[in-house]
């Protein structure tokens, strides 16, 4: 998983739009503890019903929730997403004057590409660590439960953990991306292998056979294992630029329609590492 820290406040200025959030986020919040047979007890401050929004979705288990509290949340997950902003990706700059690569720092699940990557881990279903800053946990929290609960099908059908370096391709539900696509990066804890070089590489050419079978113009791919599982960042990086630009001229070369590719950062220091290393291309 990256752990780079996504955004996980409430907005705090008025507007129709956060008064719909404000009117709505507490009824949801009700619903998620009477569905575990807890009293509707909570703070009055938005920020803390936030929190325990979030922290109950985080922790609850892949199943069928009922029709009324999709509802609230679908429709708190749209005006939260309404005033945090979506992102056009067609706006961002191009980094590459010959390639299809552009690199933006932000937080992805604002992003509004055809597919966005997951950072996720063998079991695909989530962080459960209540409000935990890393793209697994932001990524189920802001797509709904509903991705939990697909990716639970998902692994059931399979029948065994997820392969270090393969990907799986989801729908993004609340998410502005039309589609999420999982991978599970290997774990490095600070000393990459060059079979964990292999691996990571793997991650990235996967995610880009899924995004073209899946029909995708675009793809925007976060920092693959550079949070908790330690993949030294810089060499992450040459690894990642390394192996879409490849792939890209692979299917250049083939003839093959090729989606956008986005390197999607959120530390000052990723940014840096990723611009220095797009300067050769």
């Amino acid at each position: 998983m990256n752990t780079a820290s996504q955004n996980s406040s409430l907005p705090a200025s008025p507007s129709l739009v956060y008064e719909r959030i404000i009117t709505t986020l507490p009824q949801a919040v009700s619903l998620l503890l009477a569905e575990r047979g807890q009293a509707p007890e909570m703070s009055p401050d938005p920020q803390a019903q936030w929190e325990l929004f979030r922290a109950l979705v985080n922790t609850r288990m892949p199943q069928p929730a009922s029709p009324e509290f999709l509802t609230l949340q679908d429709q708190l997950l749209q005006d939260i997403l309404t005033y945090r902003g979506v992102v056009d990706p067609s706006a961002l700059p191009a980094t590459s004057e010959t390639l299809p690569i552009k690199l933006w720092q932000g937080d992805i699940t604002t992003l509004a590409t055809d597919a966005i990557v997951n950072a996720a881990n063998s079991q695909m279903l989530g962080c459960f660590v209540p409000g935990h800053h890393c793209i697994d946990n932001a990524i189920h929290t802001f797509a709904g439960v509903q991705l939990r609960l697909e990716c639970a099908r998902l692994m059931a059908e399979q029948g065994y953990p997820e392969p270090t370096g393969m990907a799986k391709v989801t729908d993004a539900f609340n998410l502005p991306s039309k589609t999420i696509i999982h991978t599970v990066g290997p774990i490095a804890e600070g000393n990459a292998t060059p079979s964990d070089c292999a691996l990571l590489a793997n991650c990235y050419t996967a995610c880009l056979d899924a995004a073209l079978n899946a029909s995708c113009t675009s793809i925007a791919f976060c920092c693959i294992s550079t949070g908790v599982f330690g993949f030294p960042q810089e060499r992450a990086a040459r690894i990642a630029v390394s192996s879409v630009v490849e792939w890209l001229k692979a299917q250049e070369s083939a003839c093959a329609s090729v989606p956008e590719v986005i390197f999607n950062v959120f530390l000052d220091t990723d940014r840096a590492c990723y611009e220095e290393i797009l300067k050769a291309y």
